[in-house]
């Protein structure tokens, strides 16, 4: 029996998904459910399982757009398993980068396609030549779309003579974050206002309980339950923060979806520690690790990261001491969290060394005045300053449930 693999609805609103990698060989044995083979769709990437055992048969190349429902394989049930074989050790070879090599042509070095006429035009118009586009369509053949969307080089074209290159397809997800970053930048009245946290409660908290809050709990006492509590502190009062654009219309949420910006293998990941106005110190601990994990391991599915009222980024994990965080539509605002650096500051008219970490507030101006940003980043740092009289009601026992 030929059973006809098709490619499932990965979410309500995604028509189309992209095959990644295949994890197999044409003719390979396979199992029913092992993975043979990761999608990207433009939310996250997930991997295909085998519905049946059997001699797989593949119908799409890597890199193939295909539409949800349309048949990537075949898998022939009748086949029996070749004896000493192990399916689940296929390794797939990755293929290798076009390198640039002397004798090697521009186009070629490119590994584009020819250039549709419509696209040719196009590229004449801009003064480009199709050597320097990458073409997405059949082939590497550039398309009417990629040449509208081919962005001109400043200045002279670079010399490549003699000198590697490569060049690699953005992945679907890596694709359509790009698209969301400039829909915020064109969409949006963004602003973005700053301010500097005295990091030395908190920094003297978790060294008093970090040890006995990860014996009781199992998970670590991190600075991210600390910055979602103050969040959801600020986000009740000023719920224009917590709001959205819809249409005419401003639509407001009296519950906390926080969207945490973590980096994954396939790029950034989003995903969303629900209700956190519900949750104690432990509980967002614990929802932390347990997506931090899921992401790292590719496996954060797209309910997961669906939704979500205000996002945090921590850009200060990679070092960055200030930045301007881009709102994660249709959310309205974002927080950014910095490195922690000791700098002198006054303090009751006496130099001192303190622990300080910038954190930046990015905001729709459309829906939030100034006054609710300053307000809302203001009341952001009084929490994290005085933790224990403003997140822990002044029982840190009992705030941290040992």
């Amino acid at each position: 029996m030929i059973l006809e693999m098709k490619v499932p609805s990965p979410g309500e609103s995604i028509t189309e998904v992209e095959i990644a990698t295949w994890l197999v060989e044409d003719g390979d044995y396979v199992e029913k459910d092992q993975a043979i083979a990761e999608v990207d769709s433009d939310k996250a990437t997930l991997e295909l399982p085998a519905e049946a055992s059997g001699t797989i048969t593949l119908k799409a190349e890597e890199g193939d757009a295909v539409a949800v429902g349309a048949v990537v394989c075949l898998i022939d049930t009748s086949a029996t398993k070749p004896e000493g074989s192990d399916s689940s050790s296929v390794a797939k070879v990755e293929a290798p980068k076009v390198e640039v090599a002397k004798s090697v042509s521009t186009e070629t070095t490119y590994a584009t396609g020819t250039a549709s006429p419509a696209a040719k035009k196009i590229l004449a118009e801009k003064g480009m030549i199709a050597s320097n586009v990458s073409g997405t369509g059949k082939d590497g053949r550039i398309t009417k779309e990629d040449a509208v969307k081919a962005v001109p080089s400043m200045g002279v074209e670079i010399n490549t003579e003699g000198r590697g290159t490569s060049r690699s397809k953005m992945s679907m997800l890596r694709r359509k974050v790009a698209e969301r970053l400039v829909e915020a930048k064109n969409t949006t009245a963004m602003l973005t206002t700053f301010n500097e946290v005295d990091m030395s409660p908190i920094f003297a908290l978790r060294k008093e309980y970090k040890e006995t809050f990860r014996e009781k709990h199992g998970v670590g006492l991190g600075f991210m339950s600390f910055f979602t509590l103050a969040v959801v502190r600020a986000l009740k009062m000023y719920p224009a923060v917590n709001s959205m654009i819809d249409g005419k219309e401003m639509l407001s949420y009296d519950f906390c979806d926080i969207s945490i910006a973590v980096s994954g293998p396939k790029g950034l990941m989003v995903p969303v520690i629900r209700n956190a106005e519900k949750l104690s110190f432990r509980g967002v601990e614990a929802d932390v690790k347990r997506l931090a994990i899921r992401a790292r391991d590719g496996q954060i599915t797209i309910d997961e990261m669906a939704g979500g009222t205000f996002t945090i980024t921590n850009g200060g994990v990679f070092g960055s001491m200030l930045s301007t965080p881009i709102i994660n539509p249709p959310q309205s605002a974002i927080l950014g969290m910095h490195n922690i650096v000791e700098r002198p500051v006054a303090i009751d008219g006496k130099v001192e060394i303190r622990p300080i970490m910038y954190v930046a507030l990015s905001y729709d101006h459309r829906i939030i005045d100034g006054k609710e940003s300053v307000g809302f980043l203001v009341a952001v740092k009084e929490a994290l300053e005085n933790p224990i009289e403003i997140l822990m009601d002044n029982d840190i026992n009992k705030a941290l449930e040992l």
